[in-house]
């Protein structure tokens, strides 16, 4: 009789795939060696660690070799850049680091310049763009001049980009730069707390510079066993970042404190993190296997539980929901800055009759939060906002009363169209829930589509295609909740995941108006960014050279057709806004940015 081994499909694993492997370029990929854990743990802080404080499920030795990956580095390369998002912290192992402060070209880290067409350039190319999709101007790539070879084939060979950027000594020696010595530590407090880097980080030379990358899980569970890194880290982010989380909070902002209520809100306040950093590949998994996402999402305060502290939002995104019947039904979400247990708190203060936690807050992918202790509340906070607010009209922004007023517009509003169709009540709950179950919540340039209003005439593609060389930037299909459609279009998001990762920092926040935009000069097609991206919303397009007959062109060394990350740029560079919103003749069109429900629950519901 023959066995048969029927194959099963576990779920993936955190050290399926060790962090040395997880390169793009596979020259770079490389197993952390017996020789190379015997150097770290000769070396602080890794020689200092008690082993055996850690649970036989999770040893150290295995943390260091699966969760983290030795970088080697010449003098100028760009470690990190400033702006961009990363998921991972540095210890320099040999040699030293500067840090760039200020006074650095931002074209030097491969973003692009921020300019506006003129209307002379932009009426004329609707005449000029090009007939044959994606064709580039060679020339602008300045690692491509002198290098392209025309083959009678109709090919154009060109050279790839390098995956570092490379900055000379004379690009920042004007600039305010610190040396960051030999066994620093940098970048956890951005790792940690999905924030953008403050400073850029190149290697110092002469000659090689030896890095440590440590991925920010293998960082928080060193943290958690090791008191010594965890005490260390905490008191950076008491220096430098939770002052910083109380000033993105408007009702903090809002307040006068002195200094000793600084210095106690500042000693007392908790940082805690809920769900999954790389929320967005945990996200497509459970949307392949069907999961409800609501029973995944870690709770991080309870419906009917005694409120422990006020929770502001530092980072990510927080669902709000109501026990309804057996289940739950969303009706809002919080953001960067926002607060939840205010009013709860408030009245328990000022009352014995204290009132539990009214809604649940869960983590929507990834939340951040600081947690102000309810004693350090009632010292400091509550006082001071009846010194700033004495009558007790506190402004409803600030009390979560918003969300309320959002989710009765939403439910009980009317929308009419025209001539006779139906009219018909548009729930509030069952949208918030589509959003949230989608993570559109991230979303600050969501595209939303009427149905009921589109004609399906294309003018809003055609717009998109006539400002981009001919090419549209958008597909005009996606999910659909009742009649309303979040179209494929680049969201710009508020957390944007595409950002990490990007070896060349050519996917950056603009500087005018923060819109997630691509360097096309910089970017080597690599793919890190679309696969990144939750929503779909990133293309890897082949490109074509103007200056050789539109032909493609091909990298000599693979063989293979050069390809370029493409996707809504929000018209950066164009007058008025985004175009597909301004070309639509039914008004069924609109970018919306899902943090101003109110504004959003008025277009629905028109």
């Amino acid at each position: 009789m023959v066995e048969v081994n029927t194959p099963v499909g576990d779920k993936p694993k955190r050290w399926d795939l060790p962090f040395g492997m997880d390169f793009t370029n596979e020259a770079e990929r490389r197993e952390m060696s017996f020789s190379d854990l015997n150097d770290l743990f000769a070396k602080e802080p890794f020689s200092e660690m008690d082993a055996s404080r850690f649970p036989d499920s999770l040893p150290l030795a295995s943390i260091v070799a699966n969760d983290t990956r030795i970088r080697l580095y010449r003098e100028g390369d760009a470690i990190v850049r400033q702006g961009d998002y990363g998921n991972s912290a540095f210890l320099i192992l040999d040699g030293d680091c500067r840090a760039i402060i200020e006074g650095l070209d931002p074209a030097q880290l491969g973003r692009q310049a921020g300019h506006s067409k003129s209307l002379l350039k932009s009426v004329k190319g609707l005449f000029t763009n090009a007939l044959a999709p994606e064709v580039r101007d060679s020339r602008l790539y300045p690692q491509h001049r002198d290098k392209a070879v025309f083959d009678p084939s109709g090919t154009v060979f060109v050279q790839d980009v390098p995956n570092i950027l490379e900055l000379s000594p004379e690009s920042y020696s004007e600039a305010r730069h610190n040396i960051i010595p030999e066994g620093s530590l940098f970048g956890e407090l951005a790792a940690l707390g999905r924030v953008q880097r403050s400073v850029t980080v190149v290697a110092a030379g002469p000659g090689t510079t030896r890095l440590l990358e440590i991925r920010w899980q293998g960082l928080r569970d060193l943290m958690k066993y090791d008191n010594g890194l965890r005490d260390h880290i905490n008191e950076l982010f008491r220096q430098n970042g939770l002052k910083g989380a109380f000033r993105m909070s408007p009702l903090i902002q809002a307040i006068d404190l002195d200094e000793d209520q600084w210095d106690q809100l500042l000693a007392e306040a908790e940082f805690e993190t809920f769900g999954s950093y790389d929320w967005h590949g945990t996200y497509q998994q459970l949307r392949k296997r069907d999961e409800d996402l609501l029973t995944q999402e870690p709770v991080v305060q309870e419906e009917g539980q005694y409120p422990n502290g006020l929770l502001i939002i530092r980072a990510g995104f927080a669902r709000m929901s109501r026990r309804h019947g057996a289940g739950e039904y969303t009706f809002g979400y919080l953001g960067i800055g926002d607060v939840h247990g205010l009013q709860e708190l408030m009245h328990n203060v000022s009352t014995d009759d204290h009132s539990p936690i009214q809604t649940t807050l869960r983590a929507a992918g990834y939340t951040d939060i600081v947690r102000v202790p309810t004693r350090t509340f009632e010292q400091v906070i509550y006082p001071a906002m009846m010194k700033t607010w004495p009558d007790g009209n506190f402004p409803e922004k600030f009390l979560g009363e918003t969300m309320e007023r959002h989710k009765t517009a939403m439910s009980t509003r009317r929308a009419s169209w025209r001539g006779d169709r139906r009219k018909r009540e548009f729930s509030g709950a069952p949208m918030m829930e589509f959003l949230a179950e989608n993570r559109y919540i991230n979303g600050t340039a969501t595209m939303l589509i009427d149905l009921d209003r589109c004609t399906r005439c294309d003018d809003c593609v055609r717009a998109c295609a006539s400002g981009h060389n001919n090419n549209p930037r958008f597909i005009r299909h996606g999910k659909i909740h009742d009649h309303h459609m979040i179209a494929n279009a680049c969201m710009h998001c508020a957390d944007p995941v595409c950002m990490i990762g990007c070896p060349t920092g050519a996917i950056h926040r603009s500087e005018g108006g923060g819109e997630v935009v691509i360097n096309d000069v910089t970017c080597i097609g690599c793919g890190t960014c679309a696969n990144s991206c939750p929503y779909e919303n990133i293309r890897l397009v082949n490109v074509r050279d103007q200056s050789q007959d539109d032909a493609l062109m091909v990298d000599p060394v693979k063989g293979k057709a050069i390809v370029k990350a493409t996707k809504c740029d929000l018209c950066v560079d164009h007058h008025g806004g985004p175009a597909c919103a301004r070309a639509c003749p039914h008004d069924a069109l609109t970018r919306a940015d899902m943090d101003d429900l109110l504004d959003l629950s008025e277009w629905l519901n028109r």
